[in-house]
């Protein structure tokens, strides 16, 4: 068939499409919508930027959380491992509760802005209180880690979601009174009513579980972290219980009348996957600023001390703070080289789910903790015990940071068909490779770790050589990943080689120009 009969033949459905849409009901809405766009084209526009700023500061306010722990100070004759426990009970602890639910509220911020699609005046107003309020988040999380016990700290972090919860609600109310400022799907939708009704009992779920946990801080205030805990895995808690329902009661439980996928509990639900690229990006991006902050706040010479130990010379000052360039230079390639495999990752996955979202977040909380990862493998006297637990907790770090980002992977490999670009499913031919890329970090980390209880007086050099030879890695893995699938089906597969031998021009000349180029 030519390209001619093809173009007719997508014209004439296009044509029949549109004659199906022009129902009584669906010409009025069509009506309404065009004579909203030309009465209040001026008043709205798109939320594209305004999605861009809230991404870029909720990111800036989830990861200087990691400041207050980031910056304890230990003494040289301090058991680091007790150090390292009171504040695994304390600040660290709170720190990441606090980055997840910073991240639910980013997460619920996305599924706000996939109903409502324009904004106007109004609407920006409220976004900006309800960002002002998440930038006051970090205030509270210091009064929470700083003083566990009081009760303050919490009731002030509490109030501040509660309030944060109330916006958006209203934001909601807001949205659904002008409809044309809500997405194509639900101002097509006979079930308005019931959307609204929907989302603003998700929406109110948070503020009511910060109510409870600021009650109970005042009675017993442990309970109160439990709850709040709970408000991060509370969709999937739901979700839980829906199911158990279902298989007790019997049947299934009624879902939403329209197939709009809008705030759902599922794990497949889908979230904007530019938004968490742009929300990741922003962590890594301030992760690594804050450890070239380190260096200009703590590895700055005083020049009073140059003048009288140096005699002005200023090379031989600088060569004291040798091991912290080296420290800061591993952590930075570290931290770019763990974005350039999110950024890999995300060049092939088509849609962003509930639950990657979740592992993403995970994996970034981790993340976030390399500033403390680069304080800590410079805090100590070379050889000590310190020095070695120092290092142990940098390899655990990185270990987990790497190994949520192939848990991602995992996820999306179970609903392949939408998540993931043909070639990195499950037998394209670039699965082993992508598999090799996300696994490098954690087998490495881990590989890292257990030279260094074995080797414990290099620990330090070991760990060094590792952060310096990943890159290096990554330049020659495809070639790596090649030879071992070669070996594997020379040992495993001889009758196919034959059948496999495709000139390399030949499969080449199959591929589109832009893996060619790649």
């Amino acid at each position: 068939m030519g390209e001619n009969d093809e173009s007719e033949i997508i014209e004439h459905h296009d044509d029949e499409e549109m004659e199906k849409m022009r129902t009584p009901r669906n010409q009025s809405f069509l009506e309404s919508v065009a004579s909203s766009e030309k009465d209040g084209y001026s008043s709205t526009q798109s939320s594209h930027r305004l999605l861009a700023y809230s991404d870029a500061l909720i990111s800036i306010i989830a990861t200087v959380m990691i400041l207050p722990v980031a910056h304890t100070k230990f003494q040289d004759n301090e058991e680091l491992k007790q150090s390292i426990q009171a504040l695994l009970t304390t600040k660290v602890a709170v720190y990441l509760m606090t980055f997840l639910i910073v991240t639910v509220a980013w997460a619920a911020h996305i599924r706000l802005f996939q109903v409502i699609e324009r904004i106007d005046d109004t609407l920006a107003l409220l976004n900006l209180a309800c960002m002002m309020l998440i930038t006051f988040l970090p205030y509270t999380f210091s009064l929470m880690a700083t003083f566990p016990t009081n009760n303050l700290g919490i009731l002030l972090f509490c109030a501040c979601v509660m309030v944060i919860g109330l916006v958006q609600a209203l934001i909601v109310l807001y949205g659904f009174s002008r409809p044309f400022l809500l997405s194509d799907q639900i101002q097509m939708s006979e079930n308005q009513a019931y959307y609204k009704r929907r989302i603003l009992e998700v929406i109110m779920r948070v503020p009511i579980m910060c109510l409870f946990a600021s009650v109970f801080s005042i009675i017993f205030i442990q309970v109160s972290y439990i709850i709040l805990a709970i408000v991060i895995f509370l969709p999937y808690i739901s979700q839980c219980l829906k199911w158990i329902r279902s298989k007790a009661i019997g049947g299934q439980v009624e879902d939403s009348p329209d197939s709009v996928p809008f705030y759902t509990y599922h794990p497949s639900e889908p979230l904007s996957k530019e938004r968490v690229e742009a929300f990741s990006d922003g962590v890594y991006a301030i992760v690594a600023t804050l450890l070239i902050l380190d260096i200009c706040e703590d590895n700055m010479p005083d020049p009073s001390v140059v003048k009288k130990k140096f005699d002005n010379n200023l090379i031989a000052a600088l060569q004291e703070y040798g091991p912290e360039y080296l420290a800061y230079f591993g952590s930075f390639v570290t931290v770019g080289l763990l974005w350039f495999v999110h950024h890999s990752l995300f060049l092939h996955v088509t849609k962003a789910t509930r639950l990657m979202g979740l592992f993403n977040t995970f994996s970034l909380a981790f993340v976030g903790g390399l500033p403390l990862a680069y304080q800590l493998t410079q805090e100590f006297p070379k050889g000590s015990r310190n020095e070695l637990e120092a290092v142990q907790i940098s390899c655990v770090i990185i270990f987990f940071a790497g190994l949520f980002q192939l848990a991602m992977w995992v996820t999306a490999l179970f609903t392949e068909r939408e998540t993931l670009h043909p070639y990195v499913r499950y037998g394209g031919r670039e699965h082993a490779f992508m598999l090799a890329k996300l696994s490098l970090y954690p087998c490495v980390a881990l590989g890292t770790f257990v030279f260094t209880c074995v080797l414990s007086r290099f620990s330090t050099s070991i760990f060094h050589m590792m952060e310096i030879g990943v890159p290096f890695a990554f330049l020659v893995l495809k070639l790596l990943v090649r030879v071992a699938l070669v070996l594997l089906r020379w040992l495993f597969c001889p009758a196919r080689n034959d059948l496999d031998s495709v000139p390399v021009e030949e499969e080449d000349s199959q591929l589109p120009i832009n893996d060619i180029v790649t």
